[in-house]
């Protein structure tokens, strides 16, 4: 066994019930990657990387962040300087990343994939970046390549309503061995305060073929969309809301609601919260009639620095944790469906962490014997996806519900080279039970532990999405 380098065999696991535990358990499971933000399209034209700026550093906003804070000039992250110059810069960084997961993630990613186990810095960036996009610039590193070399047997991207699915499509008619779904993100149909509302609605007008001049338009064309999704074998939804929206409404007021707002009249608060509950609930109801199962990743605080998203638009490194009120509305969300025995399977992924314990409790209430952990504490998110954060998401998981139910790991990626977080997981996971077997507060029965591994590394998840 390699255990002489920074990433080796061994590497996070503490003891010999841990090693055993990833070794002869966790290890050999597949990855289902339930929820990311690859591109469809790269998968179905095999995309190749030219070099291994594109393939890493280009739209990773953690990335991103941490050079912005080592005082990295924006032309070597957005701007533009060459590929290999922005490589130097974040080669530059990783040494200044330590105790951030991006030190781990970084060495893992290349180990992994590049057999480079040599720390990625200044010194050695030029030959790193040269290895690394030689390998990348090949048939063999192709996208669907690195799908198959993390044995990654289903991936769900993430499109909104007004997506052709063509390159799904593309994916379901091809010998690809990797299952490639979709899943279905309708954000900008119910966030009805967003600037760009009345724009987007233009463009659902024409997916849908629907002119939307009221409440009934809209939903029938969030339907009609909601078929063609799932004619197209979309099991799952999933939505980045601040926090659930729950208002009491009636369609008569949802409806003057949406009217007033396409005369660009400005909405109170409780308006445009009553317009959301009415479209979430109508859309959860939806889903519960055809079996999907629906996602919700709550609590950020996005775009914050209104200067940077002027100049380089969303999703670019200015999102924070808020700290939002959470437990009543979701509450009442989560009862107002099961009430009419329309809750759907459903996941809630929470990134505020003083939150841990409200979400843990919360899923307890809904789980109602009718399928097996049908209402799910995702897996830490992503400012949350590191040792700490997913430790304790499990800690809390484990306290108030059933870890053995889990689900699991997730990329919430747009990295072709993201896979190892699913190791990462596991390695954190085992280390943790293994742990408590050595302080005896888990019994030495690697067999059955072994078992409880493998579910919640690919078990549960196979079962529970059924892909």
């Amino acid at each position: 066994m390699n255990t002489t380098k920074f990433i080796n065999d061994n590497f996070l696991l503490r003891n010999k019930y841990a090693e055993e535990l990833y070794h002869n358990h966790a290890s050999k499971m597949p990855i289902i990657d339930y929820h990311c933000h690859l591109s469809p399209k790269d998968i179905a034209e095999n995309r190749v990387f030219e070099n291994i700026t594109k393939a890493w550093l280009d739209g990773d906003h953690y990335k991103w962040r941490a050079m912005r804070t080592l005082g990295i000039n924006e032309k070597y992250i957005t701007g533009n300087a060459s590929d290999e110059e922005k490589f130097q810069q974040w080669a530059k960084t990783v040494p200044y990343t330590l105790r951030n997961p991006l030190f781990h993630w970084t060495q893992l990613e290349l180990a992994r994939y590049f057999d480079v186990y040599e720390l990625l810095n200044e010194k050695n960036a030029k030959e790193i970046y040269k290895i690394t996009s030689d390998k990348l610039n090949s048939s063999d590193y192709s996208c669907q390549q690195l799908l198959s070399k993390m044995n990654v047997k289903v991936v769900c991207t993430t499109e909104d309503p007004i997506d052709t699915l063509e390159h799904h499509q593309q994916l379901a008619k091809s010998n690809f061995d990797t299952h490639i779904s979709t899943s279905f993100r309708p954000d900008k149909a119910i966030m009805i305060g967003n600037d760009g509302f009345i724009e987007y609605l233009g463009k659902l007008e024409k997916a849908a073929d629907i002119s939307i001049t009221s409440y009934q338009d809209l939903l029938d064309a969030l339907v009609k969309r909601v078929q063609y999704f799932n004619e197209n074998g979309c099991k799952v939804s999933d939505h980045g809301l601040n926090s659930i929206p729950f208002a009491p409404y009636s369609e008569a007021e949802v409806d003057q609601i949406l009217k007033k707002r396409l005369k660009n009249e400005q909405l109170s608060f409780l308006e445009i919260e009553k317009f959301e509950s009415a479209v979430l609930q109508f859309l959860a109801e939806q889903y519960h009639s055809l079996g999907w199962i629906q996602q919700f990743h709550l609590g950020a605080l996005r775009n914050n620095n209104t200067r940077m998203l002027a100049k380089l638009g969303p999703d670019t490194g200015w999102d924070s944790i808020s700290d939002y009120p959470q437990a009543e509305k979701l509450s009442k969300f989560l009862n107002s469906l099961d009430g009419k025995d329309k809750l759907s399977k459903t996941i809630i992924y929470n990134l505020n962490p003083a939150d841990n314990e409200v979400m843990a409790t919360m899923i307890g209430n809904f789980n109602d014997g009718s399928v097996k952990g049908k209402v799910q504490f995702g897996s830490g998110w992503w400012f949350l996806d590191q040792k700490d954060g997913m430790t304790k998401q499990m800690n809390a998981l484990s306290n108030m519900g059933l870890i053995s139910c889990f689900i699991g790991m997730l990329t919430d990626s747009r990295s072709f080279l993201s896979y190892p977080r699913h190791e990462y997981f596991r390695r954190i996971l085992c280390n943790l039970l293994g742990e408590e077997i050595e302080n005896g507060e888990l019994p030495n029965d690697m067999e059955w532990i072994g078992k409880i591994v493998e579910d919640i590394s690919y078990n549960n998840a196979q079962e529970y999405f059924d892909f």
